[in-house]
């Protein structure tokens, strides 16, 4: 497993599943958002905060590699870490690891960008700090 600054342990439920028994692959994009959501918390990020000051977290690009499935009753983890990619462009970098066996599951690199009040791409003071940019 890669080094990750956060991770968040979930299981798959049945209704994720399906007619082939495995989590269809449109349910690993909520499982990344729900990751990146929960790790913005852990760093004192908070959409409605953000929102209210005219900062809007925005995806602008997913890149996901699915690598092998999971299926219901799994146990997984989801870990997190940003990169820069840009000025202005941040990426999350995701992987999903099965539990039982660390079996890498999803590679995704999930992109985006900070859209300001009206509407401009901006890299808030704010954001640079909790993520770690110089």
């Amino acid at each position: 497993m890669e080094d990750f600054v956060f991770s968040l342990e979930l299981d798959v439920r049945d209704y994720e599943c399906d007619i082939q028994g495995v989590v269809n692959n449109s349910v690993y994009q909520n499982y990344l958002e729900h990751a990146r959501h929960k790790y913005l918390q852990s760093i004192n990020l908070d959409f409605a905060d953000l929102t209210k000051k005219g900062i809007n977290l925005m995806v602008t690009r997913a890149e996901i590699d699915y690598k092998f499935p999971l299926r219901s009753g799994d146990r997984f983890v989801v870990g997190v870490r940003t990169e820069r990619i840009s000025a202005l462009r941040f990426g999350f970098v995701q992987n999903i690891y099965r539990l039982s066996d660390q079996k890498l599951i999803v590679k995704a690199l999930v992109i985006g960008v900070s859209v300001n009040a009206k509407g401009r791409p901006e890299l808030p003071e704010e954001l640079a700090k909790a993520f770690g940019y110089k």
